[in-house]
């Protein structure tokens, strides 16, 4: 018995499939050239330093250099400097994080001439880069002995993050409906039970992103660590790459090794929270 087509049913249109087609291939492409810098770094740390010169830009060996691992790990105190980028990173993040979830809810919430200024405010703070403020911070933080300290990485990173955090929160924030709030309200709930038990697990998307996104940047932050902090057991993580410079020459694959050690935590964590990082950053984009 032959099959014979419903009549009125035509499968996709011809130039639909090129055109998905041209998409998938255009984000595979796309993907493997985001992958491709970290192939590369874990390639060239395994090999000899020697051998990383040459018109290859990938090199197969048949002996991996596995100790050069090693030698970062031992060398390169990442240990003592993973403690101490934990510690700086670990409360800058959750400052940042409090801070700007506050502040987003007071400018969602409040009303009053000055909250449009406040919303500006938050805004123009996302102007100034972090690093035109490296003097000026550096002379305010002699004066009040927080040079090599860890409070004086702290203050810097969770001031240059309080706004891209703020504005995520707002988008978020904007979204939620306040009628919970309110009714809450007047059953006799007080504002900090609301934000606790209410608003923050409804705002758990946009506490993702605001996470990671803060982590990520705090992380890999070098320039501030490098000029605030001198005593070599506060070192921040990336300075760990830097152990094997020499002034005439350098261990360029322990380097990469180094490199890669130092990416992998927040590659990771990314990975792990892609879904949520993406949820957070596009709230608020239809609405509010």
């Amino acid at each position: 018995m032959m099959a014979t087509s419903l009549p009125g049913r035509k499968g996709p249109p011809a130039i639909a499939v090129a055109g998905k087609s041209i998409l998938y291939l255009f984000l595979i492409i796309l993907a493997v050239l985001q992958v491709f810098p970290l192939l590369w770094v874990f390639d060239y740390s395994i090999l000899k330093s020697g051998d990383l010169f040459g018109p290859e830009l990938l090199k197969i060996t048949n002996h991996p250099q596995w100790g050069n691992y090693q030698r970062a790990w031992v060398n390169g105190k990442i240990l003592r400097y993973f403690i101490n980028s934990a510690i700086v990173v670990g409360v800058s993040v959750l400052a940042s994080t409090v801070i700007s979830f506050f502040s987003a809810y007071a400018i969602t919430r409040m009303k009053g001439k000055l909250v449009p200024l406040a919303l500006v405010a938050v805004t123009l703070g996302m102007v100034v880069p972090i690093h035109t403020t490296l003097l000026p911070n550096f002379i305010w933080f002699s004066y009040f002995h927080l040079i090599d300290t860890h409070l004086g990485l702290i203050i810097p990173y969770v001031a240059f993050t309080l706004s891209f955090n703020t504005l995520i929160y707002i988008g978020q924030l904007r979204t939620l409906p306040r009628s919970m709030e309110e009714s809450a309200f007047i059953d006799g709930c007080s504002w900090p039970r609301i934000l606790w038990s209410i608003v923050a697990p409804m705002s758990v998307p946009a506490t993702i992103t605001v996470f990671v996104m803060t982590f990520l940047n705090n992380w890999n932050e070098f320039i501030m660590a490098y000029t605030y902090i001198a005593t070599d057991n506060l070192r921040t993580l990336p300075f760990a790459i830097i152990k094997f410079q020499g002034e005439y020459s350098s261990d360029y694959a322990v380097q990469f090794a180094c490199m890669f050690l130092v990416a992998v935590v927040p590659l990771v964590l990314y990975f792990i929270f892609s879904r949520q990082i993406m949820a957070g950053a596009t709230a608020g984009a239809l609405k509010g």
